[in-house]
């Protein structure tokens, strides 16, 4: 047999669809990355685990299609297991293999050893370690079958070092069929039967992203109002008249005001579990009757608002809304529930630069003006794009509001730039630029991503969370970074924003401009971000009982 473990593995994640993988170099993984390097894999080489899985996590959710991670034994798996959680809460397809020791060797404090379950539990749907060759098919036929979930998956498999160069047998490859789940007619037709004479709400989450046709032919002959969580912006277009707005971080309150105005009977729920992120448990979001909650996982259902009714449907969003619609009687529409309202500020001419102007800059010049990928970041940046960004169409904007891991965006950024063949942007504070970015793997290889920096010299967030519960700022200041310097010191390029008037100018140059570019916006600390909310939730979980 002239095929090892790896090359065996590596042939079989081509037939399960990998097409892309992140990794960094190490001792221990060496012969399999080897094996990468000499495949059909698109494979990149970054600097930080980390880095890596949040990558593989918008790489893959930007081609639906799984991404392969390596790293080494020890840190190096250790390192990746924050993306790797990101990977699972977003709804992605990433497999990532690990080194390990190898058995002869366990106990015998091996340098980073590396031993099976040193590392499993939440992180991972599927998770194992290879210890004999002959395992290597009932691993892959694990994997594609995992791989078949419609809601994503996530999966480590740990590789001893003296598997990697192990002989091994071709892995055949059973056929494997994506089955959706559907609910019965029975169930349908007793949904249609409620909403036939009832006032609707529907609540779109990231879960309905590839159902946007489907959802929205549903609403537009129900005339339901619609509102949707920060990840489904763009399902349901936000400048359609029977959009409401955005609920959760950085979303829009007068939603919740509208609602209990003229509460609905029913609130259909489509792909979402309704988390803080996503509602902060506002009892104003409720419907007078029940919740018609619609997921490919059960465990969604009655969690976040344990006190309403709801009635669970295990379905896929798509075929459900179809089959819902089709059982419907057609109703007199009005559509006319009022068109949410771009902000447009008048520009200043001095600086420093107000986040709503330069937002609104971005809206105009990348989200209408080309069809450039755009990421925020966890913090004030998520807040400020929640909040004014407005997205026609699904598949263009990615926020991770739930896990909300800081770093997520400069390195996921590089994924999306690297797998779509185009251009990306990520919108991140200072903070989380300072933290981890692939900035100097985006130059190696070459890919299309701009970062736009909101540099206010500190982390902003903490310190507005701070003053809204009454405390004196503390730890929260930074030293000024000139992020222009550091593109140009890794070989990138870049420029500096100190007035409104530069905004649209720069936006512009980095969407002509090819390879990694970063704007430094010098952004007003002044103005009050949309996270007044989240401030609100944190002292009803128990902030307010400490005093001040």
């Amino acid at each position: 047999m002239s095929q090892t473990v790896s090359t065996a593995f590596i042939d079989a994640l081509v037939r399960l669809g990998v097409t892309h993988a992140f990794g960094v170099m190490g001792g221990a993984i060496a012969p399999f990355f080897r094996a990468v390097s000499q495949s059909s894999i698109a494979y990149a080489h970054l600097r930080h685990e980390a880095g890596c899985a949040f990558a593989a996590t918008e790489a893959s959710l930007a081609t639906r299609r799984p991404v392969l991670v390596f790293t080494t034994s020890g840190p190096g798996l250790t390192n990746a297991l924050t993306g790797m959680l990101a990977a699972r809460w977003e709804g992605a397809q990433v497999i990532l293999v690990s080194a390990g020791t190898s058995a002869a060797q366990r106990g015998r404090v091996a340098t980073q050893e590396t031993r099976p379950g040193d590392v499993s539990g939440e992180a991972f749907h599927f998770a194992t370690t290879l210890e004999h060759p002959a395992q290597l098919s009932a691993i892959v036929s694990q994997l594609a079958t995992g791989l078949g979930r419609a809601s994503g998956f996530v999966a480590h498999v740990n590789l001893p070092i003296e598997m990697q160069m192990a002989p091994a047998a071709p892995v055949r490859l059973v056929a494997r069929s994506a089955s959706l789940p559907m609910c019965s007619q029975e169930v349908i037709r007793r949904h249609a039967a409620m909403l036939a004479q009832h006032s609707l709400a529907i609540w779109i989450g990231h879960g309905a992203r590839h159902a946007a046709a489907e959802v929205r032919a549903l609403a537009e002959a129900t005339d339901a109002r619609v509102m949707c969580t920060p990840r489904a912006k763009g399902v349901f277009p936000e400048n359609h008249p029977q959009f409401l707005g955005v609920t959760g971080v950085g979303g829009h309150p007068d939603v919740d005001a509208m609602l209990v105005e003229d509460r609905p009977v029913y609130t259909l729920v489509l792909g979402t579990r309704l988390g803080e992120s996503s509602s902060f448990w506002s009892p104003e979001l409720r419907p007078s009757e029940a919740f018609i909650h619609v997921d490919v996982d059960p465990s969604a259902f009655g969690v976040a608002y344990p006190e309403a009714a709801t009635h669970g449907v295990v379905a896929d969003v798509g075929p459900y809304c179809a089959a819902l619609l089709a059982a419907l009687s057609p109703r007199q529409t009005s559509q006319l529930h009022g068109m949410r309202s771009l902000e447009r500020p008048t520009p200043r001419t001095g600086g420093p630069v107000r986040p709503q102007q330069l937002f609104a800059e971005i809206q105009r010049v990348v989200v209408e003006g080309s069809d450039a990928w755009v990421m925020a970041e966890s913090g004030n940046s998520f807040c400020w794009a929640n909040h004014l960004l407005q997205f026609s169409a699904p598949g263009r904007y990615r926020v991770s509001t739930g896990w909300g891991s800081m770093g997520h965006a400069p390195t996921g950024v590089v994924g999306a730039a690297l797998a779509r063949g185009g251009k990306a942007f990520a919108l991140v504070g200072d903070g989380a630029m300072m933290m981890l970015n692939e900035l100097h793997a985006a130059v190696q290889h070459g890919a299309d991503a701009v970062w736009i920096v909101l540099n206010d010299a500190g982390y902003l967030m903490c310190q507005q969370g701070m003053q809204a519960m009454g405390w004196t700022p503390f730890s929260c200041e930074l030293p000024r970074v000139d992020f222009v310097a550091l593109a140009r010191a890794v070989g990138a390029d870049g420029e500096r924003v100190e007035t409104e008037a530069e905004v649209a100018g720069a936006l512009r140059r980095a969407l002509a401009a090819k390879g990694p570019r970063v704007i430094d916006v010098r952004v007003d600390p002044a103005e009050l971000p949309p996270s007044g909310r989240r401030n609100r939730s944190l002292m009803q979980q128990g902030y307010d009982h400490g005093g001040r």
